[in-house]
């Protein structure tokens, strides 16, 4: 080569690089704690701070629902209480649920009294579902003692419909709850888990168990017996009827009950009850179809780790996360032991991937409650966020560990596996906490999603998405015909581009909280989709060439439309 042509080279690859190296990275999506501005800063009281006993070391959780129909989710958070207020020894606190009102500017409104759901004893869990079809959302809260279906009045209040619904019982400790058709009738059904009997009235002495060599106060639940999970079949009418036994759910080994999902892992047009439980093996109970369900737990992979090993199953996450149309499984655990994540190969048949995927190794000094998938920065593929937080106060010093935890992003590199983005995230500068529920939502309707999370004993986070629109996205609100009015069960695929995604509409799962229902996809650099509906009655619904980075809503058999509610600032905002 001549000299003259070298040089002419080299001053073209050295000036490429110039240009290259002067293009500023892109900036990270983060997530801001934004609780306070927000005006969301109760405080999540569960027993005493000194957690003499397993009732007070579980926590809580949220839910996001859009009560009022103004277009935004508004927030419910359940509380707990104190084990003298329980015995009677004490007045009952000002502790109680609180239902938030989003006021569309970034700030929310105290409205629980005036709406009517304060909620009653000790309060664990929530779901949200319109169970009787009028177009309103309805809430349904788990409790130490009788749980509370809230049916929504339509006009900002709520009324107490639990024994009217025939879901009064006896005192039992119950924590997660999912709503789900599994009879295909077009209304929704309710799965309660039981967690274990603890007689409030003649505790165990606390104290006089360890971990790993440490003398601790609240001891863990074996040795307690389990309290039993429940199925209630929606009559259609407002009533519901139970019906665990007859359909085949009926816990006969009273496993320790935390997470629940309705979910169609098959793909069979029915959706299956998936079950974590805690030091037990997990459930899987597959719907056959006639109104019975069979359990597989075992048969499909779910029920033990990799290694056999029972889990210590707190929260459990369903989403596609390889995009292949099948709906994987996540589960969080016990410190000491990994965090697993379950490829669905098809059949019922599930493989136990978390040493592979990348998930294990960042989860292993980590104590695991809430979860949920998410495309935090709307690249196309689901992400993993996780809530952690130590149960013993005293572990504090001990083998390094804290009581107080990290969140976690588990960041989906779009090739099967995922890495730790929890500092790229901002959520290494946010300040840890006893973590317990989370639930997800974009509730300032930018197009990225949001999180609230429940700490124990302290204020929750309130984590503003920031930056996660500079891609593009779509979201959809649901709204059922002949199927349930929730759309719960209706499976959504979205095409754009090489970019194929699939979700279905779930209320249940995470950790004692609910997801917003609408459904959300990170659509990366595409400025349209296409997009299918497979509605639970079997109602296929197609449209083609839908403009992104809107809410729309799609009525089954009617079509679609834009949602007319706007965010706070739908340009991507700077980090």
């Amino acid at each position: 080569m001549k000299p003259a042509a070298l040089f002419r080279l080299l001053l073209f690859c050295g000036l490429a690089l110039l240009v290259r190296l002067s293009v500023p990275a892109p900036a990270p999506v983060v997530f801001t704690d934004v609780a306070r501005q927000a005006g969301v800063t109760p405080v999540i009281v569960s027993g005493s701070r000194e957690k003499n006993y397993i009732l007070e070391v579980n926590g809580s959780g949220a839910c996001w629902l859009d009560f009022n129909k103004d277009g935004y989710s508004d927030l419910y958070l359940v509380n707990g209480a104190t084990l003298e207020q329980l015995q009677g020894k004490e007045m009952p606190a000002r502790a109680r649920n609180y239902l938030f009102r989003n006021n569309g500017d970034g700030t929310f409104t105290d409205v629980t009294l005036a709406a009517g759901v304060p909620g009653k004893g000790w309060g664990f869990g929530c779901v949200v579902a319109d169970y009787d079809n009028d177009g309103n959302a309805d809430l349904f809260v788990t409790n130490f003692g009788p749980n509370i279906l809230y049916r929504n009045n339509g006009d900002g209040t709520f009324t107490d419909a639990t024994a009217a619904a025939g879901l009064a019982q006896a005192g039992r400790w119950h924590t997660g709850a999912a709503f789900g058709d599994y009879d295909g009738d077009g209304y929704v059904d309710l799965y309660v888990a039981g967690y274990l009997d603890f007689d409030v009235r003649n505790p165990p002495k606390p104290g006089g168990c360890s971990y790993h060599g440490l003398a601790v106060k609240a001891c863990g639940p074996r040795g307690f017996r389990g309290a039993p999970d429940s199925l209630y079949r929606n009559n259609g009418d407002g009533t519901f009827t139970d019906v665990t036994v007859a359909a085949g759910v009926e816990d006969r080994e009273r496993y320790f009950g935390f997470a629940v999902v309705f979910d169609d892992f098959d793909n069979d047009g029915r959706p299956d009850i998936f079950v974590a439980n805690d030091s037990n093996p997990n459930y899987l109970y597959h719907n056959r179809g006639d109104g019975t369900f069979r359990e597989i737990g075992v048969t499909a992979g779910v029920a033990y780790s990799a290694d056999g090993k029972e889990h210590s199953g707190m929260g459990a996450a369903v989403g596609d996360y390889d995009n292949n149309g099948l709906m994987d499984l996540f589960i969080t655990a016990f410190a000491d032991d990994n965090y697993a994540l379950f490829r669905n190969d098809g059949n019922n048949v599930f493989t136990d991937v978390s040493y592979p995927s990348g998930v294990a190794e960042p989860t292993i000094p980590w104590l695991g409650w809430a979860t949920f998938f998410l495309d935090y920065d709307n690249d196309g593929h689901r992400d993993l966020f996780v809530v952690n937080g130590h149960v013993y106060p005293e572990i504090d010093g001990f083998r390094k560990e804290s009581y107080r935890q990290p969140l976690q992003v588990l960041a989906n590199l779009g090739n099967g596996k995922f890495r730790e983005a929890t500092a790229d995230a901002g959520l290494a500068r946010i300040p840890r906490r006893s973590g317990r529920g989370a639930a997800s939502c974009d509730y300032d309707n930018d197009g990225d999603i949001d999180a609230v999370v429940s700490n124990i004993d302290d204020r929750p986070m309130l984590l503003r998405n920031d930056g996660g629109n500079r891609a593009n996205w779509i979201e959809f609100e649901m709204a059922g015909t002949a199927s349930n009015r929730s759309g719960i069960g209706a499976r959504v695929k979205v095409v754009a581009g090489g970019l194929v995604q699939f979700d279905h509409v779930r209320a249940g799962g995470g950790y004692l909280s609910g997801n917003d229902l609408r459904l959300h996809f990170g659509l990366a650099g595409h400025k349209r989709a296409d997009v299918e509906v497979r509605w639970p009655s079997g109602t296929l619904d197609r449209f083609e060439n839908v403009e992104a980075n809107r809410i729309w809503r799609l009525q089954e058999g009617k079509g679609i439309s834009p949602s007319g509610y706007h965010g706070l600032n739908h340009a991507p905002r700077k980090s």
